[in-house]
């Protein structure tokens, strides 16, 4: 059963269920109006549908949830139809269906700012007509697709995903301000007094910078003016990016490397960050799911998916509880042997899949079996990458066969699929070729390098499908077997393929359990009986740095 929820211009919210009929096909069975502004009513009508174990289908999880939560019901189930909409639209897994390539719409529309505390619901201009089109297009390229199992489990993980991203902003990270402050004067030097001042701990590295550039008046957070006095020094420099930067030698680099580091600790986690974002002891970042084209969840505010090693000692528990840390091991690696069904790979798997590398004989160390796999996946042509290449090819044919051909099918302008149905965008949609902050630039662009995006968006893609799947079955293990109240076990963190709970001290040892339990659970989900381990490292701490 599913209950279409639509808040109508006069504030007034119209319930739409649906129900399949002896035949099979899903029909409309009631509509209920909901006066405007009696909250009590909608949350009645929320406290039915969940006992009655219906699914929530709503415009946007983050224009309805975090309200709902702020008033204490939670929510089991949910189809978020913008992003699902988002999946299906593009999919080659829906072709034929009427929501196949359709144009870009209103539901393509970015993910809604968070609903504010104090208001129950964010008011929408909307139909039931516009809603329940939506729907019912949405069912139908599911229910008639060949792949529809696939299409089921990822719409149905996407949208648990953005329950939970609600869920851990509602709760949010323990967050010790206290802590973030001793951490970031150890690493900087006291908090400035005034605003804009630079700390102490850099004005050191900032004088030996000027003094090696012959530069007294340098301003290095300039890109403009550093590259200015660099190439002044001789220096014939094109970016001030760390991977350049650490390629050359003069006495000014060694101390612009150490400036930068604080600078950028200071800027993305400092003082300002921590007022900011740091409230009655917890950080509630706000996450965007599927952000990146495969599906890999970004933030549009805190940063707390680049959370710097320099502050994670500041995630500390709460008195009596602990932090469940779980990181899935070679996560990528083993999502491509899954996909491929490489036997060999498989096996080298069974433990440490790179010491498994080793053990086969492709390569000599476990450093080089890391670089050779990054290189598979990425695309790698020259340096160690490029070199081990042959050697894993050999040993491991059926898996670099199919990121092999994943990119040659973006070379020629084709378009990928991962293993539940997220199809990659048209080449051309984004620059391919722009290298990340720290590493190099591509040293080919266009086909070539949507080549090399393709090659790993069929394994990254996937890996993310693996990871909502893991989480949706956590959450679902903790309220099963502890609730869903103050005191229970939850979710507080995720990090592409890393998990963080905030439990009871006493049931610390048992949410691990569930941890591994649930990651098993993925595994089969996605990948049915086949021989391949996806292993989740788990440390009971109590502060995030000691995780690792």
């Amino acid at each position: 059963m599913f209950t279409l929820l639509v808040r109508l211009a006069d504030e007034s919210i119209a319930a739409t269920t649906y129900a399949r009929d002896d035949t099979g096909e899903l029909k409309q069975t009631e509509t209920r109006s909901l006066p405007p502004g009696d909250d009590e009513a909608l949350l009645e009508e929320v406290d039915r549908g969940e006992a009655e174990h219906t699914r929530w289908v709503w415009d946007d999880t983050f224009r309805w949830y975090p309200a709902l939560l702020a008033a204490g019901r939670r929510v089991e189930r949910c189809v978020d139809l913008r992003l699902v909409h988002a999946i299906l639209r593009r999919s080659a897994f829906t072709a034929g269906a009427a929501l196949h390539g359709a144009a870009p719409g209103a539901w393509d529309a970015a993910q809604a700012a968070v609903a504010d505390a104090g208001a129950l619901f964010v008011v929408q201009q909307e139909s039931i007509a516009g809603a329940d089109v939506e729907f019912l297009r949405q069912r139908e390229a599911i229910e008639r697709s060949p792949q529809r199992s696939r299409l089921e489990l990822l719409s149905a993980a996407e949208s648990t995903g953005a329950l939970i991203a609600c869920e851990m902003r509602h709760r949010g990270i323990p967050w010790s301000a206290t802590r973030h402050d001793e951490l970031l004067t150890a690493a900087l030097g006291p908090r400035p007094r005034g605003v804009g001042d630079r700390p102490s701990g850099m004005l050191g590295d900032l004088s030996a910078v000027r003094s090696a550039l012959e530069a007294p008046d340098l301003n290095p957070d300039s890109p403009g003016d550093l590259i200015k006095a660099l190439r002044q020094a001789g220096l014939q420099v094109k970016t001030t990016r760390q991977w350049e930067l650490r390629e050359l030698e003069h006495p000014a680099i060694a101390p612009l490397l150490a400036y930068k580091k604080k600078q950028r600790l200071l800027v993305a986690n400092g003082w300002s960050w921590l007022d900011t974002w740091v409230v009655g002891g917890r950080f509630r970042p706000e996450y965007v799911p599927a952000a990146a084209a495969t599906g890999r969840w970004g933030t549009s505010g805190g940063g707390a998916l680049q959370l710097p090693r320099a502050v994670r000692g500041a995630v500390t528990a709460d008195t009596g509880w602990k932090l469940v840390v779980a990181d899935a091991s070679q996560l990528e690696p083993r999502i491509l042997t899954a996909l491929a069904q490489d036997e060999a790979m498989a096996r080298a798997g069974e433990g440490d899949l790179y010491e498994g590398i080793v053990a086969s004989g492709a390569v000599a160390t476990r450093a080089e079996a890391k670089v050779a796999m990054l290189g598979a996946m990425y695309g790698a042509t020259q340096g160690d990458g490029g070199r081990l290449m042959p050697r894993l090819t050999r040993a491991f044919p059926k898996a670099i066969a199919l990121v092999e051909a994943a990119a040659r099918t973006g070379e020629q302008g084709g378009i990928v699929t991962t293993l539940l149905g997220r199809s990659s965008p048209p080449p051309g949609t984004f620059d391919a070729s722009r290298p990340p902050e720290d590493g190099p630039a591509a040293v080919d662009g266009g086909m070539r390098a949507w080549g090399r995006f393709t090659r790993n968006f069929v394994v990254q893609g996937t890996a993310a499908e693996w990871a909502l799947c893991w989480m949706g079955a956590l959450r679902r293990t903790l309220a099963e077997q502890w609730g869903a109240g103050a005191e229970a076990p939850h979710l507080v963190f995720f990090l592409h393929d890393e998990v963080v709970v905030h439990t009871p001290e006493d049931i610390a040892d048992d949410v691990a359990d569930a941890v591994r339990a649930a990651a098993t659970e993925a595994g089969r989900l996605l990948f049915g009986r086949a021989p391949v381990r996806f292993p989740v490292t788990v440390a009971v701490v109590d502060s995030y740095d000691k995780a690792k």
